[in-house]
């Protein structure tokens, strides 16, 4: 019996040392072994993120100086592009329908969580709504003037950049075959290292500038249609309200 407890007392105590064993985490990506519970995954992150610009820099740099305006085309249509379509969507989905828009305009009151393009013509014209027939139907061209403006902002800008962008392109291809002759011109054929930053430059930059000019191209054509769309819809309300001025 003696012996039996002896067993179990020394398999209790392999169970208390597994139990008590240093768990493993994952710091900075490498597994090691700690007594303490840590949050890896915010490390982990962190390295990772690091990895991704030190690769995209390593990617980018044979570019050379023409990959500065380029990405700086990059972000800057962008975010214009974010706008556009973060305003499009907005003044689409709180929209009121034309029903609702006729019955706004008899005296039915406006949605406040309303503020899309029919919405917003009809609460501009009930401010400035004067009695007069001929005269509220000019107020009403007015409002409907001041809400085309904003539904063709920066659509040209969009379509510049996209455009703009495969022109830096061609200019690095330009820059590095001219960066490669001249490596010729001095060293001949035999370094091709040396050749290889021209070839190198002249690549990255054309594919760059078609990275960003043909995403741009089709999210420019994209968002004209949209405003297209909302300017017939203006145009429809501006119509319908007429006959009931």
């Amino acid at each position: 019996m003696s012996e039996v407890g002896g067993q179990r007392s020394e398999v209790g105590g392999q169970r208390s040392e597994v139990g008590s064993r240093k768990s493993e985490v994952n710091v900075n990506c490498k597994v090691v072994e700690t007594n303490q519970p840590l949050d890896y995954s915010t490390n982990c992150g962190a390295k990772f993120k690091m990895d991704i610009i030190a690769d995209a820099y390593e990617y980018l740099r044979p570019g050379g100086p023409v990959m500065i305006p380029l990405i700086l085309i990059s972000l800057w249509m962008w975010a214009l592009i974010v706008e556009r379509a973060l305003y499009f969507r907005r003044i689409d989905r709180d929209d009121v329908d034309m029903k609702e828009a006729v019955k706004i305009l008899s005296g039915a009151p406006l949605p406040e969580t309303s503020n899309g393009l029919r919405a917003r013509v009809v609460a501009s014209f009930l401010k400035e709504r004067t009695g007069n027939k001929k005269l509220d139907r000019d107020i009403l061209d007015q409002c409907a003037m001041r809400e085309m403006s904003p539904l063709r902002r920066y659509l040209s800008v969009i379509a510049v950049l996209a455009a703009v962008a495969p022109l830096f392109g061609l200019l690095g291809t330009v820059t590095g075959m001219m960066t490669t002759f001249n490596v010729i011109a001095i060293f001949g054929t035999g370094n091709a290292k040396a050749m290889a930053g021209g070839i190198s430059e002249a690549l990255i930059t054309t594919q760059s500038g078609l990275l960003v000019a043909i995403p741009g191209l089709f999210m420019s054509a994209f968002l004209i249609r949209r405003s297209n769309r909302l300017k017939n819809r203006l145009n429809e309300v501006v119509m319908t309200l007429k006959r009931y001025v």
